[in-house]
C-alpha cells in the first residue's frame, strides 16, 4: 500500500495502517476473466486494503479499474479469482446484512410503499412466514413500522410519504429512501455505489451534506463510491484512489493513493487553493499507478 497522508493542524504527515481492528480486510485480492482463447483479462491485481470501523471511505478511479467490483465482492454478491475479502473478521462468502447496499439507480420495490419497502428487510429477517402467526410479531411489526417512520423523518421525508409508492417521488426522495431502507437493517458497513451520481446539483448537495450529517452522529463505516473528485473531497475521512498499472504484464488496478482527511470534511470555499491542489493531485494519481508514487511525493514536498 502506498503512503497514507494525514492532516493534523493543517499539515501534512506520513502515517502508518494498521491491520487490527479492520471493519474491511482486503487480503492480496484479484480478479480476472477470460478473454479470448487463452488470455485473461486482469481488473484488480493483488489489492491490499484496510478499512477501520468508523472511516468513511471514498473511492476513487477511472472507469473500468474495479471500484464497483471491488464493492460488489465486499457485499457478496461476487467473488474473487483469488485472495479473500473478511468483514468485521469473518470471511465474506455470500451476501450478509452485516452491509447495507445502496446502488445508482434506486433499489425500491415498485409495488410497495415507502413504509413497506422500509420495513419489509426487519420483518423479513425477524419473523419467517410461519414466525409471523406467533403472538409477539404484531408487537415487533409496531416496532418496526415507527423506526421507519423515524427513518423518513431523519431522511427529511413527511409522514405522508410513508404511504405513497416509489413512482410518486423525485429520484432525490427515492434515494433518501433507498438510504432510509439500508439503515433500516442495522448494518455494521454502508456500501454506496455511485449513490448520487443521477441526481441534479441541488438534490445531490443536499443528500451530500445529509449523509455526512449521518456519518457524524452515528460514526457507521462507509464505503462510497464515485467519479466525483470534490464530492469525495467533501465526504470522505479517507480518500483511495485505484489505477491501472503500466508495467508490462501488470495491468490490473491497484491502490494508487491513499489520503487521510480531516473529519471536517473539505471544500472549495473553505480550503481554496489547498482543496484545488488536492483535486489536481487525485486526478493525475487516478491516470497512472507506475506515477502515483513519484507524484506524491511531489505533492508532499510542496504542501510541507
Amino acid at each position: 500500500m502506498v503512503s497514507v497522508i494525514e492532516q493534523e493542524d493543517n499539515a501534512m504527515t506520513l502515517a502508518p495502517s494498521t491491520a487490527r481492528g479492520a471493519a474491511i480486510h482486503v487480503a492480496q485480492v484479484s480478479v480476472s476473466y477470460p478473454a479470448g482463447k487463452t488470455g485473461r483479462k486482469v481488473i484488480l491485481d493483488e489489492l491490499e486494503l484496510e478499512i477501520a470501523p468508523g472511516e468513511f471511505v471514498v473511492l476513487l478511479g477511472e472507469t473500468g479499474c474495479g471500484k464497483s467490483t471491488l464493492l460488489r465482492m465486499i457485499l457478496g454478491q461476487e467473488r474473487p479469482t483469488t485472495g479473500e475479502i473478511t468483514v468485521a473478521g469473518r470471511k465474506v462468502e455470500r451476501v450478509s446484512a452485516a452491509c447495507g447496499y445502496v446502488p445508482q439507480k434506486y433499489s425500491l420495490f415498485p409495488d410497495r410503499t415507502v413504509l413497506s419497502n422500509l420495513t419489509m428487510g426487519p420483518l423479513t429477517s425477524g419473523y419467517h412466514i410461519l414466525g409471523r402467526l406467533k403472538p409477539g410479531f404484531r408487537a415487533f411489526r409496531k416496532q418496526v413500522r415507527e423506526q421507519a417512520m423515524q427513518k423518513l423523518e431523519r431522511m427529511g421525508l413527511h409522514a405522508a410519504d410513508a404511504e405513497k409508492y416509489p413512482h410518486q417521488l423525485s429520484g432525490g426522495m427515492q434515494q433518501r429512501v433507498a438510504i432510509a431502507q439500508a439503515l433500516m437493517m442495522k448494518p455494521e458497513i454502508l456500501l454506496m455505489d455511485e449513490a448520487f451520481s443521477a441526481l441534479d446539483p441541488g438534490t445531490r448537495a443536499s443528500l451530500q451534506k445529509m449523509l455526512r450529517t449521518i456519518w457524524l452522529e452515528t460514526k457507521p463505516t462507509i464505503l462510497f463510491v464515485t467519479h466525483n473528485t470534490a464530492e469525495a473531497l467533501f465526504l470522505a475521512t479517507r480518500i483511495i484512489v485505484l489505477a491501472k498499472q503500466t508495467t508490462p504484464g501488470r495491468c490490473g488496478a491497484r491502490v494508487a493513493l491513499d489520503l487521510k482527511l480531516p473529519d471536517t470534511g473539505m471544500s472549495l470555499k473553505k480550503h481554496g487553493q489547498e482543496f484545488l491542489d488536492l483535486v489536481d493531485h487525485i486526478e493525475l494519481c487516478s491516470q497512472g499507478f507506475e506515477a502515483a508514487a513519484e507524484l506524491t511525493a511531489n505533492f508532499e514536498g510542496n504542501v510541507r
